[in-house]
């Protein structure tokens, strides 16, 4: 999460030159290349491949990163990752068989409600940057189920084979928009950092908690990088949050301490 978080800061610097969507056709382009040599899918048969989930995963995870850069253009980072959270939070809902769960659970959604356009709540949050984030967080519930899937059925090879489902319909937005400049020699070392610690580093590490922690389990944790992403985007971009913000990412924050104690709990 520290790692997505802070190359999420480092994408945003690129937004004055290729936009949001070159930059995300650069990230998933480069991390499927990363994640290939890495995990080198070729020696895994065709016909053992279970592609479906695959397919799924990779669509959800293209789309996701998308929406979210999407998002960053109109939004601050923390409050961004915040809504984004949306949907982990369903996932959660949906596993959740325990009443203190739900009141920990209550408390994120609490959090959200705070950051949506009602009234001065949300702090003058653009409304499109929301929608952005929200969408974003639905992709990213679609990812954590299908990454889990896909996962189970085909082990570490569903990592490098999801981001080439990914490349393959964002690569081309992300060219349309930015055209000859998404070729540019002068940020290919920023794009190559973005793809390493946006992509290839924490989604490879995911699968594999994805493989050995129950989806709950995985989103409640995941329920931290609001405060990862309010820390990098003051650290690095210089966006604060107001009181309201900063109240929704706290409630977030504890509920996520919450749940995960009452599963630690469980566990013994």
């Amino acid at each position: 999460m520290s790692s997505l978080q802070g190359g999420a800061a480092l994408a945003k610097s690129l937004f004055s030159d290729i936009g949001a969507e070159g930059v995300t056709a650069l990230r998933i382009g480069f991390s499927a290349i990363f994640l290939c040599a890495i995990f080198r899918p070729w020696r895994t048969p065709l016909k053992q491949i279970v592609w479906l989930p695959i397919v799924l995963y990779g669509t959800a995870l293209g789309c996701m990163n998308l929406a979210f850069y999407m998002a960053l253009k109109t939004i601050p980072l923390g409050p961004a990752v915040a809504i984004e959270f949306s949907g982990p939070l369903a996932v959660a809902i949906f596993y959740s068989r325990r009443a203190a769960d739900l009141i920990w659970l209550g408390l994120a959604v609490f959090g959200l409600f705070l950051l949506l356009p009602i009234g001065q709540l949300s702090g003058g949050l653009d409304t499109t940057g929301i929608l952005f984030a929200l969408f974003a967080g639905a992709c990213w519930a679609v990812y954590i189920i299908a990454g889990k899937r896909a996962g189970d059925a085909n082990g570490r090879v569903s990592v490098p084979l999801g981001a080439l489902v990914a490349t393959m319909f964002i690569f081309p937005i992300g060219w349309v928009h930015a055209g000859s400049e998404l070729f540019s020699l002068s940020i290919l070392p920023t794009a190559l950092l973005v793809a390493l610690f946006s992509s290839t580093l924490p989604y490879s590490l995911e699968m594999i908690a994805l493989t050995r922690l129950p989806s709950k389990t995985f989103s409640t944790l995941m329920s931290l990088e609001p405060a990862l992403g309010a820390i990098s985007g003051y650290l690095f971009l210089k966006e604060g949050l107001t009181t309201s913000q900063g109240v929704a990412v706290l409630c977030i924050i504890v509920s996520s301490m919450g749940i995960t104690g009452a599963i630690g709990r469980a566990r013994k």
